[in-house]
């Protein structure tokens, strides 16, 4: 009953409207406050209270009975009329797509944008020339009437509802003095070209902000316009925080041989050369880690994340077996493996079939802020910046937070 203490006539000894409006917040107490009235209320709106609702009407929120007690508090319309001081508009939020090569290079973005504009020609009077607002007279000039309604049979209760007369301003324009340019709206709809500046490193859902730049009102100051960036998904590369994960295929020749060759090409177009150690056999979802190619610090662009290739192994077809002498192959190779011992009491003979040989792990997996963990027994440092199995080092994530950028 915070509001009732605020508005008490006591309190108010000058304020003439101060004993209606501590009985309008104590008949919205009452409601709430019962059992039986709130539960009709939630279930009907404020036409159950009064005996009219349906049983088949829509719930209303709670929040829709203080709004109709509550108007005169600027939730909706401002019963003051002009001059009165006035909250400014709310962030116009516009989801903003952009793929993680803008997030890596940076990016500028024009655009034309619409906006409602105080009009030139009156300066958001609405009235032409010297002519001057009369005070409505179906409120009186106060920007709302008084509507008396039955909340229970042994309860009646007012609201204040916005004059339709005057939209809550409290005065009216004749047709005649209106200004030509806006038709007494007092605003016009204005072209402008604006530029949001995407920098490098920016990460999924953070808010680039264009102070100023929403829809103006008289005597209100225009809101902001926010855009929020909502990344798009990369073919090839997944991000987690300042790190890049990326699959690569190689050749049974290149996992039992080695290479030398351009693996990838990364976000800015750069071919990422790497030659593997002399000597060592690659395995099929083996790791490693290309220091500083991963994405862009944000606001140090000068520092960069890890990349972190899987390597899988392509194996050749059926039609190259056949073009080789597959023994001489087979001596070469190491031996077959032979069966269990001791061997169990039961073997039973399956059927090879094709159709029951599946890629465990062929697709990439929804990046999150933990999504190397599954990798972590494969990360460790190493001179030459690769990382085996044998290495024990996990990653350690800086879990860096999105941060609103004004523009």
């Amino acid at each position: 009953m915070r509001k009732a203490k605020e508005h008490h006539p006591d309190k108010n000894r000058n304020d003439p409207e101060a004993h209606q409006r501590f009985q309008e917040i104590a008949s919205a107490y009452e409601v709430l406050n019962d059992p039986q009235t709130r539960a009709i209320y939630d279930e009907r709106g404020i036409n159950g209270l009064t005996g009219r609702g349906g049983g088949d009407g829509p719930a209303f929120d709670t929040a829709d009975l203080f709004a109709q007690f509550f108007a005169s508090d600027g939730m909706f319309f401002d019963p003051a009329g002009p001059g009165a001081g006035r909250r400014g508009r709310g962030p116009e939020v516009i989801p903003h797509e952009v793929t993680l090569n803008d997030l890596y290079n940076g990016k500028t973005v024009r655009m034309n944008m619409e906006r409602q504009a105080l009009c030139g020609q009156c300066r958001g009077s609405g009235a032409k020339g010297s002519a001057k607002p009369k005070k409505c007279v179906d409120c009186d000039g106060k920007g709302f009437t008084i509507v008396h309604t039955q909340i229970s049979p042994s309860r009646l209760g007012s609201s204040r509802v916005m004059c339709t007369s005057c939209h809550g301003n409290g005065e009216k324009l004749k047709e005649k003095d209106r200004c030509k340019k806006c038709k007494g709206e007092k605003t016009v709809t204005e072209k402008k070209r604006q530029e949001i500046v995407i920098e490098k490193g920016m990460t999924n859902g953070q808010r680039i902000v264009l102070a100023g730049a929403g829809d103006e009102q008289p005597g209100v100051p225009a809101g902001d316009v926010v855009f929020v960036l909502k990344v798009l998904t990369h073919e090839s590369f997944e991000r987690s925080g300042n790190d890049l994960l990326t699959h690569i295929k190689i050749t049974l020749s290149e996992a039992l041989f080695g290479f030398s060759r351009i693996l990838l090409t990364h976000l800015d177009g750069r071919g990422i050369e790497v030659t593997s150690p002399p000597g060592k056999i690659l395995k099929s979802d083996e790791s490693i880690v290309l220091r500083g190619e991963g994405m862009p610090i944000h606001k140090r662009p000068e520092e960069k994340g890890d990349l972190y290739v899987i390597l899988s192994i392509e194996m050749p077809d059926d039609e190259w077996l056949k073009t080789i002498d597959t023994k001489a192959l087979e001596l070469l190779l190491p031996p077959k493996r032979k069966n269990p011992e001791p061997l169990p009491n039961v073997v039973t003979q399956a059927n090879f079939e094709e159709s029951d040989i599946m890629d465990v792990r062929t697709g990439s997996f929804p990046a999150d802020q933990a999504f190397f963990d599954q990798f972590s027994p494969q990360f460790g440092d190493d001179e030459d910046d690769w990382e085996y199995d044998d290495d024990d080092d996990e990653y350690d994530e800086d879990g860096q937070q999105p941060e609103c950028t004004p523009q």
